[in-house]
């Protein structure tokens, strides 16, 4: 009995050793955690959030990012709901790696309770915090009075857009507050003032306000508060009205199916275009179905080329583009050029809805713009990749028992989802 006794005793001693070593093997200190295959599931399950930079030591971009964590660990750390950053040497643990298919570096990854999700917001540290704090902030914020609405405002800051549903419960919005929440701040405001109402130029309640304060733009919905039209207005007020196309523009692209009414102007600094921009964002109201988006030849000279643009074109140009690889130009509408701007923009989208249309692919300049959105490094290995195939293939030729099929198969599945997949981690940079 007494052994018995004993042993029960020295196990409970050893449990209550083992909790208590596995309770503080992390802690939130506002260091980055360095993780490897032997304590990465046990950090993830330690933390309900935590931001994870999967990385390699050779990498230029992931030695510019690694201060920013450092600088933004800190400030996440002290979260009312603390989201902890670790890095993995993905370079070293390749089995790691291979798990959670990281395919280029960095690759960010944020798991929220254990469910990873790909980060491609900002990278500074103090926009990386802001963006970060959406994952732990309340999917819909109830807000009491005027000032609680300033503060939400000033709060959000001008990375995504705002809703606020005035005279509105927060049930008719969670569920579309659940589904875009990575993308946009959403709160209700139970007590406001006239003022308010002024100061947000809408005149009755219930109203669901959209800001874009990065724009200077907001939009008002009066309704009907149903799944259908309420998640229209939300999905179509995630992008500005009028969309300044660059890198950065493009990913907000990614997940809308909209043509995107295209302009493209000499200069998007000159005094024309600014006054351009202004009847474009009226277009854009009037036209939800499309979203409006507009490039300076000289901003972003490849990306204009590819729509066969070049110095010779007579600009304002206008293009409907699919988002992939094609595009239309409108029939009689060319250009819009002259004082009369508005009534041309109004006849071109009549055109263009009638069919009046020429299809056309994207220029040779494509590549260059490819070449912009993934870096040259990676076209240089994508072209590396094929010419590698095309000599094994060739000695394959020459002698059938050469080279084994499956290799070739494999390398050659690899180009191919890495050249069709370009735009979507045009983020991973090395």
């Amino acid at each position: 009995m007494f052994s018995f006794r004993f042993f029960v005793a020295l196990c409970i001693v050893f449990f209550s050793l083992f909790a208590s070593i596995s309770s503080h093997e992390f802690k939130i200190d506002g260091k980055v955690l360095e993780l490897d295959e032997s304590n990465f599931d046990s950090a993830i399950s330690s933390f309900d959030y935590i931001f994870v930079d999967f990385y390699a030591p050779w990498c230029g971009h992931c030695k510019r990012l690694s201060p920013e964590l450092d600088k933004a660990a800190p400030m996440l750390s002290g979260l009312t709901k603390p989201i902890v950053i670790a890095k993995v040497n993905a370079d070293k643990y390749s089995r790691l790696a291979s798990k959670y298919e990281i395919d280029g570096f960095p690759t960010l990854k944020v798991f929220m309770h254990g469910v990873p999700t790909e980060y491609n917001g900002p990278r500074k540290s103090d926009l990386l915090v802001r963006y970060l704090r959406k994952f732990v902030a309340p999917d819909v914020t109830v807000l009491e009075s005027d000032s609680a609405i300033t503060e939400f405002v000033e709060a959000a800051g001008t990375a995504f857009p705002i809703f606020i549903g005035f005279g509105l419960d927060e049930s008719a919005i969670s569920n579309l507050a659940i589904k875009y929440k990575k993308n946009a701040w959403f709160s209700v405001a139970k007590d406001f003032s006239e003022k308010t109402m002024a100061l947000y130029d809408f005149d009755k309640v219930p109203a669901l306000l959209a800001l874009h304060p990065s724009f200077n733009e907001q939009s008002i919905f009066y309704g009907p508060f149903e799944d259908k039209f309420l998640g229209e207005f939300i999905q179509q007020s995630l992008l500005p009205l009028t969309l300044p196309m660059s890198p950065e523009g493009m990913k907000l692209l990614k997940d809308d199916d909209r043509k995107i009414v295209l302009t493209i102007m000499e200069d998007e600094t000159h005094v024309e275009s600014t006054a351009l921009i202004k009847l474009l964002r009226a277009a854009a109201s009037a036209n939800r179905d499309l979203v409006f988006g507009y490039v300076g030849f000289n901003q972003w000279q490849d990306f204009a080329e590819a729509f066969e643009v070049d110095r010779k074109t007579p600009l304002p140009k206008m293009v409907v583009w699919d988002g992939n690889e094609v595009f239309f130009t409108v029939i009689g509408s060319e250009s819009i050029h002259g004082e009369d701007q508005g009534s041309q923009i109004t006849l071109f989208l009549e055109r263009f809805r009638e069919g009046k249309v020429v299809q056309k692919q994207l220029g040779p300049s494509f590549f260059g713009y490819i070449i912009s959105l993934i870096g040259m490094r990676t076209v240089y290995i994508i072209v590396f990749l094929i010419a590698v195939m095309f000599l094994i293939a060739t000695v394959g030729k020459e002698d059938p028992v050469g080279a084994p099929t499956p290799y070739r198969s494999a390398s050659a599945s690899t180009v191919v989802a890495d050249n069709s997949d370009a735009h979507v981690s045009a983020h991973k940079e090395d």
